[in-house]
């Protein structure tokens, strides 16, 4: 009975640390894409409309880089998994940009952001857990 509970335990706290190394690989991976976009921009004249969808393309590839740390190829809770770490991410996100920017950004604005997280983070879980395990 004890050693089940161990084994549920290490099942647990496992999928657990995954899902925080992803997140931080996420965020990680964000700020390193986001400043060599930054550098592309210094040296280059880029409209507003490309600026935003390199924007979400960053995040969309960061969800994606982190959800396959998060969730182990054939894993049959890669939806939920992915999901949980698009909202955990777009969260994170969006509390940094309203902190930092000061700007009034619309709740519908806030609302799509994460949304697209869950989205992005649900299919790429979906994708990676759909995977034969090595």
């Amino acid at each position: 009975m004890a050693q089940q509970a161990v084994r549920r335990a290490r099942r647990v706290f496992g999928k657990s640390a995954g899902l925080w190394r992803g997140l931080l690989l996420s965020v990680a991976a964000t700020v390193a894409m986001v400043v060599l976009f930054a550098l592309i921009i210094s040296f280059f004249d880029v409209q507003d409309g490309l600026i935003r969808v390199v924007n979400q393309l960053i995040k969309v590839g960061a969800i994606f880089l982190g959800v396959s740390i998060a969730v182990p190829r054939g894993d049959s809770g890669g939806i939920r998994r992915g999901a949980l770490l698009g909202l955990l991410y777009m969260g994170v996100g969006v509390l940094v940009y309203a902190l930092l920017s000061r700007q009034m950004f619309s709740r519908l604005g806030y609302l799509t952001d994460v949304l697209m997280g869950i989205a992005a983070g649900g299919l790429s879980g979906m994708l990676l857990g759909s995977l034969k395990a090595k």
